[in-house]
């Protein structure tokens, strides 16, 4: 239970990261909310390994296969755990537990480790694990690491920039052979991939952002009618609509995205509330019912980065609205 709690909270301070002035993030929620990520960042078990045993030499503990990122139950977890603490660390430069948050970093973001995972990524039976989700987290905590300034940063981001590469070619290569987008609210929907591989290539990566724009309206620019109403599916934490909508709104110009939108949501900005209501869980001991917080939590992101781009407050209200039922009845407020 503890293992899927920390993986909500991982995604809700996310959100509170992009809604900025829609919802309050303080030093004081950051002061309560931080150890989450803390202690699973190497908490080495329950573990979910993910990949495929080549042969006996496979089985190892998790800390010996992936020593930079074994905690948190799985390699993405682990991955924004990791993104968790640098981003808390960012926006609050004084914060109370800055130095032991330093040290597990630093413990874990050494270029001996980075080496061995790319190790893993280059065996031949593991070459496309954590495709494409683990990726694009990979890619946010490089850019969080790029964008907090200090000398700490600057070392683990340079020590993780091997297995950045590594990552950043995978994803050109795959997209480059996806002929097809994946539309799923799990972990493999590609609009999501790609939304937050474009934040990060769109300032590091100038090939792979011109490779998300080419495929994003190859995929998606004569999408009609998204059906939101069969939303959400038992187990998503992801929405197809609202992360198609979101993509297409960082890579389409205003105008264009706004005459896009229409067409694929209609009547959508007009009243959003009529057409998804908040995802609830029943069971939050259920790992995969409780995706369905990390859905309201997603859905608020999308909700808050459209609701600022289109100066839609009816989008923030109901992003608002998600984010606080899944909070509250979490024991967060």
């Amino acid at each position: 239970m503890k293992v899927c709690i920390s993986s909500i909270v991982l995604l809700l301070i996310s959100v509170a990261v992009v809604a900025q002035s829609a919802l309050e993030f303080d030093q004081k929620k950051a002061e309560y909310l931080y150890h989450f990520a803390y202690e699973c960042i190497d908490q080495e078990y329950p573990n979910k390994p993910g990949g495929v045993l080549g042969d006996d030499s496979f089985l190892m503990p998790p800390r010996e296969i992936h020593p930079a990122f074994y905690g948190c139950f799985d390699w993405h977890s682990s991955v924004h755990g990791h993104w968790t603490l640098v981003t808390l660390l960012s926006r609050f430069p004084n914060f109370e537990h800055r130095n032991e948050i330093i040290a597990k970093l630093q413990k874990n973001l050494t270029l001996k480790n980075i080496l061995k995972e790319i190790e893993y990524f280059n065996d031949g039976q593991n070459t496309t694990f954590e495709r494409t989700y683990g990726w694009a987290w990979l890619l946010k905590l490089d850019e969080a690491l790029r964008e907090w300034e200090t000398p700490e940063a600057k070392e683990m981001q340079e020590n993780l920039s091997p297995l950045v590469t590594v990552i950043s070619e995978k994803f050109i290569e795959f997209l480059e052979k996806l002929k097809y987008p994946i539309r799923i609210g799990e972990h493999s929907n590609i609009a999501f991939g790609m939304s937050f591989a474009y934040d990060w290539a769109e300032k590091y990566h100038p090939q792979l952002a011109d490779e998300i724009r080419k495929k994003a309206m190859e995929y998606y620019s004569n999408d009609c009618k998204c059906p939101l109403t069969w939303e959400p599916g038992g187990f998503d934490f992801l929405s197809p609509c609202l992360q198609e909508a979101s993509l297409m709104q960082k890579i389409m110009p205003q105008k264009e995205f706004e005459k896009w939108m229409k067409k694929f949501l209609p009547g959508f900005e007009r009243n959003p509330a009529k057409y998804i209501q908040i995802a609830e869980v029943t069971d939050r001991s259920d790992g995969k019912l409780a995706h369905l917080d990390g859905l309201n939590f997603s859905r608020a992101w999308c909700l808050f980065e459209m609701g600022n781009g289109l100066n839609n407050s009816k989008m923030m209200e109901l992003g608002v609205a998600h984010f606080n039922y899944s909070y509250e009845k979490n024991g967060f407020g």
